[in-house]
């Protein structure tokens, strides 16, 4: 944009929350002050203030000049004016009689429990199976421990012990949905915003279902109607609402819905009516580019279900396409997916030390993360975390990606209306492993809690980092001299040959994208990053010489299974916390961990007698053949 555009910020009433200023507008108008945001130049000041240095000029083209009215608006322009002004019909009066509604009414109630909470079965956000239930891991760990002492606050806390993650592959067969024309909405197959679940429509009649959209005061519920409305009829059906001079099509009732759901910040919703709307975050194909130019590839959609690449730049209407197809019906979470991406690229520009080490950003796992997140701090199942991320508003989610990628703790506040922000903790007492939860406003995290908050803490930064997908500095160039040594590692039944290295070098990038390809066939996060450390204790053995080569194809997930095994038996030997479930004497208790794997040996911290890095080592120890058998002499200089 030439020049210096000045931008007119209004403050209404309506603004506050509870009669307070949000801390979201506090933040901006600080930022603001500061002379910059998001790493552009800004003054804040008074219109008055600019009006010395600025451009005033008369939009004349508006005026009813040719009419000799220059005062007035050109006829044309008042027309299109008024439309826009009364498609808001705010609840007219029924074109039906009072007696046919109240026949009706009986009939009414039964189908509106088929059509409410349609919107919500078409999430895909999804913890899976593997995602580690870190209230059981607390669970068991007080089985076995002193239970720490109970905060009243915290006491009305409902703990899930049954975890409620369903595995990945259990909605492999949703079908992905038709490409999306991101302004063209007639263009839509109406299958794509129907649910699995149609039976229970069979009998609902559009025009009670618009009786029933009339009479309800609930936005959720207009929501789930216009929804099955849209797959039963297009958004270009005539819902007779507007008379006998005026056409009201379903568009035109989402428009006026998206609006009233932005006034009163029901985020969840207004998400989902600008997925059925089409429209696009601002500058999303700048947005991409950003990333990509500073060698971040991109997937869109969720791991093991449908997740494609992006390696090269590529319009608005492409990208829109590719979001909608990944996401199927799921239109919150491919609204909230444009959103991620502009926050990544605002944050890759002005902090770009936030993506070192990274290679690909996996935003579906980035949304399976934050979701994780918000369920470990507010203690609540995977739905209703899934929930609170879609209801976060466009601050709070921005404020929460950028904890996560930092490596920052965050507050979460629970009100009694269901929503959540997001802030900073006033005191943190551990970076990676304190979280504070408070309930209202006099409520304080005891020291009980942090005991028990300890428990899961590696695990947490262990699925962290994999979703992420971060490795260690250096990794990839070891990783080159590691093939070197041998013909090949092999990860997930993929292989990485030997003659890479003769047709790239260390540090070139294209190598990297080949190991980040192997790795990225791990879908749970957690366990990747044990891959990850079993490599690095093989890129040990090249660092130090210790032998000459590494022999044929290395399995590294047989180290990582074997290194499990190892641990399972000193738990068994010193009774440890694993007894009360994978290394219980009749195993018929496992904690479901990824991969097989026990999720205390995930929560073990890298380093230390009982840290999974000494695990990994005894297991190449033990694993490979090339490694000396016998006592070595050690030489102290």
């Amino acid at each position: 944009m030439l020049g210096r555009p000045t931008m007119c910020l209004k403050f209404h009433r309506y603004y506050l929350e509870q009669d307070k200023v949000p801390l979201a507008m506090i933040s901006t108008i600080k930022k603001l002050k500061s002379g910059y945001i998001n790493g552009t130049r800004v003054a804040l000041g008074t219109l008055e203030d600019f009006q010395s240095t600025s451009c005033i000029t008369s939009l004349s083209f508006l005026h009813n000049q040719e009419e000799g009215d220059p005062e007035s608006l050109n006829s044309s322009v008042r027309e299109y004016l008024e439309k826009e002004l009364n498609k808001c019909f705010l609840r007219p009066t029924l074109p039906y009689g009072a007696m046919s509604v109240k026949r009706k009414k009986s009939s009414m109630r039964s189908r509106r429990s088929g059509v409410s909470g349609i919107i919500k079965r078409t999430r895909s956000i999804q913890v899976d199976k593997y995602d580690p239930d870190l209230v059981n891991l607390r669970e068991r760990y007080e089985k076995i421990h002193s239970p720490p002492p109970v905060s009243p606050g915290v006491e009305g806390l409902s703990v899930h012990s049954e975890s409620p993650y369903s595995s990945p592959t259990g909605s492999g067969g949703r079908t992905p949905s038709p490409s999306v024309e991101p302004d063209e909405v007639d263009s839509w197959n109406a299958a794509r915003v129907r649910t699995l679940s149609e039976k229970g429509y069979d009998n609902v009649n559009d025009e009670d279902l618009v009786v029933m959209f009339k009479e309800t005061e609930s936005l959720e519920e207009q929501g789930d109607i216009l929804h099955y409305l849209v797959g039963n009829r297009g958004v270009h059906w005539d819902t007779g609402l507007g008379g006998q001079n005026e056409t009201v099509t379903i568009k035109d009732l989402l428009k006026d819905l998206y609006e009233k759901a932005c006034h009163e910040k029901k985020w969840a919703l207004v998400r989902h009516i600008a997925g059925m709307l089409g429209k696009k975050v601002e500058d999303l194909a700048k947005a991409v580019t950003d990333l990509l130019v500073r060698q971040k590839q991109i997937t869109i959609g969720m791991p093991s279900i449908c997740e494609e690449t992006i390696t090269r730049p590529i319009p608005s209407k492409d990208l829109i396409a590719i979001i909608h197809t990944a996401h199927g019906s799921d239109q919150s979470t491919a609204m909230l997916t444009q959103e991620l991406l502009v926050y990544l690229a605002m944050f890759i520009r002005t902090e770009p030390q936030l993506f070192q080490e990274m290679l690909r950003l996996r935003v579906g796992l980035i949304i399976q993360v934050m979701a994780s997140e918000l369920a470990r701090s507010l203690k609540c199942s995977g739905d209703e975390a899934s929930e609170h991320l879609l209801n976060l508003s466009p601050f709070e989610v921005k404020m929460l990606l950028h904890h996560i990628l930092s490596g920052k703790e965050f507050v979460v506040k629970s009100a009694r209306s269901g929503v959540v922000s997001v802030a900073n903790p006033s005191k943190v007492q551990s970076k990676k492993s304190v979280i504070d939860i408070i309930l209202g406003k006099d409520c304080q995290a005891d020291d009980g809690n942090f005991e028990s908050d300890r428990q899961g803490q590696w695990l947490r930064r262990r699925r962290l980092d994999g979703a992420l997908n971060r490795v260690p500095r250096g990794f990839y160039p070891r990783i080159w001299s590691v093939l070197e040594r041998c013909q090949g590692l092999s990860i997930e039944g993929k292989i990485l040959n030997q003659q890479l290295t003769r047709e790239m070098t260390p540090g070139e990038l294209k190598f990297a994208l080949e190991v980040e390809r192997v790795l990225n066939s791990i879908p749970q996060p957690e366990y990747r990053q044990l891959m990850v450390e079993a490599l690095m204790i093989l890129t040990l053995l090249v660092e130090h010489d210790a032998v000459k080569t590494l022999g044929g194809i290395i399995n590294v997930e047989h180290l990582v299974h074997k290194a499990n095994q190892i641990f399972l038996e000193d738990q068994k030997h010193i009774n440890g916390d694993a007894t009360i479930c994978c290394a219980a004497t009749s195993n018929e208790n496992p904690c479901g961990g990824a991969a097989g794997i026990c999720q205390h040996f995930y929560d073990s911290a890298p380093s230390g007698c009982y840290g999974t890095m000494t695990y990994l080592i005894r297991s190449v120890a033990s694993t490979m053949d090339c490694l000396p058998k016998q006592e070595l002499d050690c030489t102290i200089s």
